[in-house]
């Protein structure tokens, strides 16, 4: 009697509720297929348009469970369960909001969004935070530099991608900039002259384009000559000392009396 009993319930059961139950399986089922295909184009899709490696993780990880768990929702719903989309949605939203106020939160979005827009890439020279040096790392929470005294410094993400950025490196050329101040006394065309012998004299200052010499302020004092060339970025420092000695040397050289001498 209990067995038939039993069986007389799940044959009611089934009748109640088996085409909600069969509804139930045909989504499960259709909706497994078609997040494994969504999976399936979202990698190939980054990788034709070369997102980061580091990325590609952390999207198919934030985009896959969604889809499993709207899943899960749909289908409880179509078995006849008390539970809406739109709560499940706010609860979903409430959870990423708390996590969006958290440091840690704000560094992991940083660097995704670094790694998505390459405002800077490894290898670039950038000043940003106060700090300038070359690009060693970039992690999804922080960025690693190596300075020229050979620190390394880590800025976390968060702080980095929300202020300014100076990619130094990024156009493979740079304006290095000196100026020298001599007295009224001197002939500037002469000054021109050495100063121009001494960058035709300098390595790796860039023939394009065309260095430039002249006479920028006149003070109280003496006359200011502005001296602009081209660099690569990498040998910035390495020129500007070269040849701000070579000038002196042959501004003395030429018999042009130097400030303070």
């Amino acid at each position: 009697m209990g067995l038939d009993n039993f069986y007389r319930q799940i044959h009611g059961w089934l009748l109640l509720r088996g085409e909600r139950v069969l509804a139930g399986l045909i989504i499960f089922f259709i909706g497994l297929w078609l997040i494994k295909k969504i999976r399936s184009r979202l990698r190939d899709r980054m990788n034709r348009t070369k997102v980061h490696s580091s990325v590609q993780p952390f999207i198919l990880s934030l985009t896959i469970p969604a889809l499993y768990v709207l899943l899960a929702v749909i289908v409880i719903d179509s078995l006849g369960f008390q539970l809406t989309i739109f709560t499940t949605m706010i609860g979903a939203f409430s959870v990423a909001a708390g996590l969006a106020l958290s440091g840690t939160f704000q560094n992991f979005a940083g660097g995704v969004l670094i790694l998505l827009l390459k405002p800077f890439e490894v290898d670039n020279y950038i000043a940003a935070q106060g700090q300038e040096g070359i690009v060693t790392t970039i992690q999804v929470f922080y960025t690693q530099l190596l300075t020229f005294d050979n620190k390394t410094i880590i800025i976390p993400n968060g702080k980095l991608f929300n202020e300014v950025i100076v990619n130094i490196s990024r156009e493979n050329k740079r304006r290095l900039d000196i100026e020298i101040k001599l007295g009224y006394i001197v002939d500037i065309e002469q000054v021109k002259g050495v100063i121009n012998s001494s960058i035709a004299s300098t390595a790796n200052i860039l023939a394009e384009p065309l260095p430039r010499v002249g006479v920028i302020a006149l003070e109280i004092d003496g006359i200011k000559f502005a001296v602009d060339v081209w660099v690569e970025p990498g040998n910035f420092i390495t020129t500007k000392i070269a040849l701000q000695e070579k000038i002196i040397k042959n501004l003395v050289a030429s018999g042009i009396k130097l400030p303070g001498v």
